[in-house]
């Protein structure tokens, strides 16, 4: 009894770490509901293909902009004002915040940005951007 019960907590162990070390398997279910999300709330500005509006709207495609996770959950938290670099070229667009959408809905569109279109980024789970959403505002 005894043993059964320590090889159970072992396993169990054992599971959760390697959860929250490696990404969950579903990575690609995650992009498919960031696809259609993107669809909804981000294509009209980053285009279909995420080439943007040269010296409007930036690209999401091919760029190393993405690769700040915290700086990504922001912008999509916060909304983003002012001039920014994005491949070289400037954009002082606004882009209005979207914290409507949910954790699990701002997880899946940036998985779904940052593995497309040329983009590999790690994954992003909706707990990251819970924390992000969490922490106070900056005067």
């Amino acid at each position: 009894m005894k043993r059964s019960i320590l090889f159970s907590g072992i396993f169990l162990s054992v599971t959760a770490v390697s959860f929250l070390i490696s990404p969950p398997q579903n990575l690609q279910e995650s992009m498919k509901r960031g696809k259609e999300v993107y669809l909804l709330h981000c294509q009209n500005c980053h285009m279909e293909n995420g080439q943007g509006i040269e010296g409007v709207n930036p690209p999401v495609a091919k760029t190393t902009y993405l690769k700040d996770t915290k700086k990504n959950i922001g912008i999509i938290l916060n909304g983003q004002t002012g001039e920014v670099v994005v491949n070289g070229k400037k954009y002082n667009a606004i882009m209005n915040p979207m914290n409507y959408l949910d954790d699990q809905q701002i997880a899946d569109v940036l998985n779904y940005i940052r593995n497309s279109w040329g983009n590999k980024y790690p994954y992003i789970s909706p707990a990251q951007v819970k924390t992000e959403r969490e922490k106070p505002a900056k005067n």
